[in-house]
């Protein structure tokens, strides 16, 4: 084995190693997931060194300098301003989605209007329109950490592959009969996995354009899908009420997850990939043992649909997103609900995990919600109505009337995990589309 390349993972916090093996390129991680200002650095290097033969002495230093720079990012304080930095007329219909890639230099945008555009972070001029889709622009990915290729999945049944430099498009994926609602790069960025309206989920060769696998086990729409950090694992979300657990190399089916009376509106993996969180329409969400599928708990207090849930990056919460217009946080080893988080007059969509707590603004609303800090030294950001709310007061704060086509950002800390987050940049995006 040679080592080739070194990449650092803002969040959560890591080394990424590319090394040659057999002729092939393949990626291995160092999670530094306990890393805090106070870690030694030198000891934490020489355990590094001590399990992870490619970091050689040749290479040591640079290990160390990127350790320094993450545990500066995890002291990095929060007593900065937060303002308006850019509105960008991006489409001349309404947004579908917006995603980052790993620098926070460009970040995509995708649309009604049948296009995908990619931006430039900095100045906000639009370096590339992807066209070709002959429907809205649904999905739209990065393949992170690399960000040198984007994914778009549409409704007009294809997914397409993308050059993020050129913007000249590599591949059209045609195989699905109905929209396309949700894709996902594998770790490695050698599989783009698209989950359809037609129950069916596939994977998709980046190198070769080629179909590798159809999972096919649903017996309705897929909504979500998310592969396991190691990348060997795929999870899919149905309407049919279940959750299927993929072997990657295999196609087929590891678990069925069944349990729930409703749709399922969002599957997530926590870090290690030993458990799985399944968010459903039937008001509470299930803990799933990833290696025997056995459900391990069912989180309830909810008292209308939840809409997403997520983990934060150790691992040990549990946050969910309901229409009740609360967020609930939840142990994930006593599966006891730790607190209620109130004060959205809407719908919560969406809940991510943030380690350092800031200011913060969204797509629709964000709300931080500070008991957390206290209780378990991390927070989670909350989705809901079109507002903008400061942490320091206590009251709602109407952002300007932004039309649905438009795109804002808003100077947001480094250390931050959404769908909407840039990895390192100081940028948080947000959009307004209609339904």
């Amino acid at each position: 084995m040679k080592l080739k390349r070194l990449h650092i993972r803002y969040y959560p916090p890591g080394i990424f190693l590319d090394y040659e093996k057999g002729g092939q390129l393949r990626t291995k991680s160092i999670d530094l997931l306990n890393l805090t200002p106070e870690t030694d650095v030198n000891e934490l290097l020489s355990d590094i060194r001590a399990a992870e033969p490619l970091i050689t002495s040749s290479c040591a230093e640079q290990v160390k300098a990127l350790i320094c720079k993450l545990q500066e990012k995890v002291s990095q304080k929060d007593d900065r301003k937060f303002y308006l930095f850019r509105a960008l007329q991006a489409h001349i219909l309404p947004l579908t989605n917006v995603a980052f890639n790993k620098s926070g230099s460009s970040f995509i945008t995708g649309s009604y209007d049948r296009t995908c555009k990619i931006w430039d972070t900095a100045s906000g001029e639009e370096l590339h329109t992807l066209e070709g889709h002959r429907n809205v622009v649904y999905a739209i990915a990065f393949n992170n950490p690399y960000g040198d290729k984007v994914a778009t999945g549409s409704f007009d049944k294809t997914c397409k592959l993308w050059s993020a430099e050129t913007g000249k498009c590599f591949y059209t994926f045609r195989g699905h009969t109905a929209e396309i609602v949700c894709l996902a790069f594998n770790p490695q960025s050698t599989l783009v996995a698209t989950g359809s309206m037609d129950t069916m989920a596939k994977l998709w060769d980046v190198e070769s354009g080629k179909e590798v696998s159809t999972l096919a086990g649903h017996f309705a729409e897929i909504i979500s899908l998310s592969f396991n950090t190691t990348g060997d694992r795929l999870v899919t979300g149905s309407f049919d009420h279940t959750a299927i657990l993929w072997d990657v190399s295999t196609g087929s089916k590891v678990h069925v997850l069944t349990g729930h009376r409703g749709e399922i509106s969002c599957v997530q993996f926590n870090w290690d990939c030993s458990l799985i969180a399944t968010a459903s329409l039937d008001k509470t969400c299930k803990v799933w043992d990833a290696d025997s599928g056995q459900c391990l708990a069912t989180l309830l207090g909810h008292n209308d649909e939840v809409l997403d849930v997520c983990f934060n990056y150790t691992g040990q919460l549990i946050a969910t997103a309901s229409a009740d217009g609360t967020s609930r946080v939840f142990s994930a080893e006593t599966f006891q609900c730790l607190c209620q988080l109130e004060g959205h007059k809407g719908e919560i969509s969406k809940v991510r995990n943030h380690i350092n707590p800031p200011s913060s603004a969204c797509h629709s609303s964000f709300r931080l919600n500070n008991p957390l800090v206290s209780l378990h030294s991390v927070s989670f950001l909350v989705c809901s109505g079109a507002h903008f709310l400061s942490r320091s007061l206590p009251v709602y704060i109407p952002l300007a009337s932004i039309p649905a086509s438009c795109l804002s950002f808003v100077i947001f800390p480094a250390y931050s995990y959404g769908c909407l987050h840039s990895y390192s940049s100081l940028h948080l995006a947000f959009s307004q589309a209609y339904p």
